[in-house]
């Protein structure tokens, strides 16, 4: 498998996942036995990807600002790690661009700016803005990606009126600039993409009708390791999410689904 090494943790702890309570606590026990709260960046239902008894690893701050010192980062999954700091991808995606190694993304000359002001009535926020020397814009925006259904990836994995959104204002910025949607799928463990219906079926219709009128979607695939994150390529898009019944791929096993 050939990847590429974007972003590098520091010195991570071991432990094991205990629980999760108020969206951003997590009690972790260290191998040490200590027992720790850590602060846990993803809000969401964490579908599929939160198993107390899992191994998993935290970050440890020495910002005496900070009320938790610790941050989850990673759950490991069978064999697969997957990345639970929702806020790293944009970190990530970030040092890609400026290291160009998204060349469709950022051709030489192309200025990149983050949390740019657009959408209805200015109300929102773009992840990136990269304005390319030819003076073309593309509004990128990102989605951390968890959820899945064997080795396929899914976003989102509940109802997301802001998600709806960012679609819609990412279609209202055509034709005049380009739009693009990345899907940061953070796990190694899926090689297709599609979206989550059965999470947001509004979502879904969104999605195929942003493809419809000219928004790129990127789902791009990355290998979580405690070492670091590597971007392994784009994972193979389907338009909606398919049935179980209908996957010759994948079968069912001890109520979970794994690759044929």
């Amino acid at each position: 498998m050939t990847s590429t090494l974007i972003y590098s943790y520091p010195p991570l702890i071991a432990g094991t996942l205990m629980k999760r309570y108020k969206r951003f606590f997590v009690d972790i026990e260290l191998e040490t036995g200590e027992i720790i709260t850590a602060h846990c960046a993803n809000t969401g239902p964490m579908t599929g990807i939160y198993i107390p008894g899992s191994p998993v690893r935290v970050s440890r701050s020495d910002n005496p600002k900070r009320k938790l010192a610790y941050s989850w980062e990673m759950i490991q999954l069978a064999r697969t790690w997957v990345g639970v700091n929702t806020n790293l991808p944009n970190q990530v995606i970030k040092l890609a661009l400026h290291r160009g190694l998204f060349a469709d993304l950022t051709p030489d000359g192309t200025e990149i700016a983050s949390e740019v002001a657009y959408g209805f009535n200015k109300g929102s926020r773009i992840d990136f803005l990269l304005s390319h020397a030819d003076g073309r814009k593309t509004y990128l925006e990102i989605k951390n990606t968890t959820w899945t259904q064997g080795n396929i990836a899914l976003f989102p994995d509940t109802v997301t009126t802001r998600g709806q959104k960012h679609l819609e204002e990412l279609m209202a910025v055509l034709p005049e600039a380009d739009a693009v949607m990345l899907y940061f799928i953070n796990r190694d463990d899926c090689v297709y993409f599609a979206p989550g219906d059965r999470g947001d079926a509004r979502y879904g219709k969104l999605f195929r009708s942003a493809i419809a009128r000219g928004v790129k979607i990127l789902p791009y695939r990355f290998q979580v390791t405690p070492e670091g994150i590597y971007y392994l390529g784009v994972a193979q898009m389907l338009p909606e999410q398919p049935e179980i019944g209908n996957i010759p791929f994948l079968r069912l096993q001890a109520g979970n689904l794994f690759p044929a």
